[in-house]
């Protein structure tokens, strides 16, 4: 391991995992946390459900269709959060660099530890060991010296996972990596890719930076450094969240209205999912369009009430896009977000469950 020691510790099916630990009927059946009614969506999907193709994200009507066997659970979003308490806890007892991304996942930087072995792999042992005593779930954890590659490591071996990925292991395997599997590299990105023939790892590595950087805008820019398994963020304890925003740079410039609304309609679909994974509440809904000359404009409006759906959050974004007027020239770039967190911010979220909620899905 060389300069940081940084553990990533992702939940196994955290919210499913929950759900059939409370309630033993549960355990060993294809279970999924959500709304089967209406526009419901699956929140989490145990690991039996899995096995039949059921997905996070994925409509209730087809995750039946996939198995019609799957016990729907409503979440309990207060039971959650304490047992997200309790984790966080565990991790405390041992670095006060903690990052949560969501109820959970974090990331630990055990470089300097308060407590416990020295050594970041019987650390992260041993923070399992205690998350399955104290809580009776299982979490998958990730070990290596930059935030990328602990994720990336977190991932490879689920459930109840423990990878390292040590200096001498990052060339071979981020080459044999498929694009899809590099953390923010989401299906859209990972279509565009394969489209230019950059399939693997090895294939982006291959590609120069300035290349990416016109084909993607500042994301070709991390996909350069993250072929490369460079990372220099530093673990950011408890920063307070202002924002969440998506944003799609297009291999064309576009100039038809009609294709400006259909992408902006796929980047509230995107937005949507990250609210509900982050859990961020905000005001205000800001569209920031970048055209060919480089220039780029926002413009924001605070709806009252905010929207509750993704259809009306399509809806307000047309809005700013067509107004005051639509952009003059060629779009290079759109990006949608919500800002304005803040204790006085709409307690409410887009629903996925098909009613209005104080809690949104967040693993």
């Amino acid at each position: 391991m060389s300069r940081r020691a940084i553990v990533h510790v992702d939940m196994d099916a955290f919210y499913a995992s929950v759900e059939q630990r409370d309630d033993p009927e549960l355990r060993g059946r294809p279970v999924a946390v959500g709304g089967r009614e209406g526009r419901g969506v699956v929140a989490a999907a145990s690991y039996e459900a899995r096995a039949f193709g059921v997905r996070s994200a994925m409509p209730a009507h087809e995750a039946l269709r996939r198995c019609p066997e799957l016990h729907f659970v409503r979440p309990r979003f207060d039971v959650y959060r304490e047992v997200s308490r309790q984790i966080r806890a565990i991790f405390r007892r041992f670095t006060p660099l903690v990052e949560p991304l969501s109820l959970d996942e974090a990331y630990l930087d055990v470089t300097c530890p308060l407590d416990g072995p020295a050594d970041p792999v019987a650390l992260a042992r041993l923070v399992k060991e205690l998350i399955l005593a104290e809580t009776g779930l299982t979490a998958s954890a990730g070990v290596s010296f930059n935030k990328f590659l602990a994720k990336t490591a977190s991932g490879m071996n689920k459930p109840d996972g423990l990878t390292v990925i040590a200096l001498a292991d990052v060339a071979p395997l981020l080459a044999g990596l498929p694009v899809e599997e590099f953390h923010g590299v989401g299906p859209r990105t990972a279509e565009k890719l394969r489209a230019v023939g950059i399939a693997s790892g090895a294939d982006l590595r291959a590609t120069s930076e300035a290349w990416l950087v016109r084909r993607f805008g500042r994301h070709g820019a991390w996909l350069a450094r993250i072929a490369r398994g460079l990372d220099d963020r530093p673990v950011e304890p408890d920063r307070p969240r202002r924002s969440v925003s998506v944003e799609q740079t297009f291999p064309r410039d576009l100039t038809d209205p009609a294709a400006l609304l259909a992408e902006l309609r796929n980047l509230t679909e995107d937005l949507n999912r990250r609210l509900s994974t982050t859990g961020f509440r905000g005001r205000s809904i800001v569209l920031k369009i970048r055209t060919a000359d480089f220039v780029t404009r926002t413009r924001t409006t605070t709806p009252r009430p905010f929207p509750q759906d993704v259809e009306n959050m399509w809806k307000i974004a047309a809005g700013l896009l067509e107004r005051p007027e639509l952009p003059r020239g060629p779009v290079r770039l759109l990006g949608l977000g919500v800002s304005d967190g803040g204790d006085d911010a709409d307690p409410r979220q887009l629903d996925l469950f098909g009613r209005s909620r104080q809690n949104p899905p967040q693993g």
